[in-house]
């Protein structure tokens, strides 16, 4: 559960709409993962890895709209966590389509949080793809 709350929360900031949901997981009461906020080295990725990644996240952004309504929509926190794992279910499906595994995708968009350049890369990339 760990590791899809952790896709989850990577494609959300990846794509840039965590803002809309943050209230949602805050509800939770969830802790953010500690491991996030430190700064991780940034490592190198190939080009095709970035491509991947770009796509997934395009996407992976579709789906958590569509899953950021439902969740919202959820009457409690058992159809709120149906909703979450459903999600995550599918955004795992995208990454590993993407011939990425959960870990390299985690670890992209880590990087990109902390390297404005790899971002400027990866949102140019999604932009021609």
């Amino acid at each position: 559960m760990q590791r899809m709350t952790a896709l989850f929360s990577a494609a959300l900031l990846a794509t840039g709409l965590m803002a809309g949901t943050a209230h949602a997981q805050q509800a939770d009461g969830q802790a953010q993962d500690p491991m996030a906020t430190q700064q991780a080295p940034t490592q190198d990725f190939s080009d095709q890895q970035l491509q991947q990644f770009a796509d997934a996240s395009q996407e992976i952004a579709v789906i958590s709209q569509e899953y950021t309504q439902r969740l919202q929509e959820a009457e409690d926190e058992a159809a709120q966590q149906e909703v979450r794992a459903e999600a995550n279910d599918r955004m795992i499906e995208v990454v590993e389509d993407s011939g990425l595994d959960v870990d390299t995708f985690n670890a992209i968009g880590q990087s990109i949080q902390q390297d404005p350049e790899m971002m400027q890369r990866v949102q140019e990339m999604a932009s021609q793809s």
